[in-house]
């Protein structure tokens, strides 16, 4: 498997994420995931400008890989407002405990800052696009109201990403109240 936007062999995204794992963001360099990768520094560099697309390369896939997971999970529920508030919650559950963003919380949360406050990155323009896809189906069920569902989706990753990066503030029983409390919320305001 190769990365979709750069062409990235799977070798070297795993090698990038062992490393960032390791020794957290700011401390990976080029040198180092193609030392892990078995790869010379050339063909590296020949991939990609710098050491920070190869790791949102990886958070991309490894974000990708968990929304299809929790899809998966809520692809048995009777309705697309359901689909959409059960995949919700479950990525909001699954993500503060994911490795590698684990480490870049706790080594390097300011790399976050811009993707808070300044511009969207991919891994929030694919969650945008899974959301609007099953708000999409929610409509055409019918339990999803009518509106500009690009608008809703990105207000929805806005509404989710607070209970990502404040997950550790809430213990086991506050961080599962806090979740259903998300579901109960997600699921009101989409109704028609």
């Amino acid at each position: 498997m190769t990365s979709k936007r750069h062409n990235i062999p799977e070798g070297i995204l795993a090698a990038t994420r062992d490393n960032v794992l390791a020794v957290g963001v700011r401390r990976t360099t080029l040198t180092d995931v193609a030392r892990r990768a078995g790869v010379s520094r050339m063909t590296l560099y020949r991939l990609v400008p710098d050491v920070t697309t190869l790791v949102l390369e990886v958070m991309t896939r490894d974000f990708g890989a968990l929304l299809g997971a929790a899809e998966a999970e809520a692809v048995r529920r009777r309705s697309g407002r359901a689909r959409v508030v059960a995949a919700t919650v479950e990525v909001v559950r699954r993500l503060p405990e994911e490795p590698l963003f684990r480490r870049v919380i706790d080594l390097d949360p300011e790399l976050l800052l811009p993707y808070l406050t300044e511009r969207v990155g991919a891994t929030q323009q694919l969650a945008v696009e899974h959301i609007r896809r099953m708000l999409a189906e929610g409509v055409a069920d019918g339990s999803v109201r009518r509106t500009d569902l690009d608008v809703l989706a990105v207000t929805l990753v806005t509404v989710a990403v607070p209970f990502v990066i404040s997950a550790k503030l809430l213990d086991e029983v506050g961080r599962d109240a806090a979740l259903n409390e998300l579901g109960r919320m997600v699921d009101g305001w989409l109704r028609p």
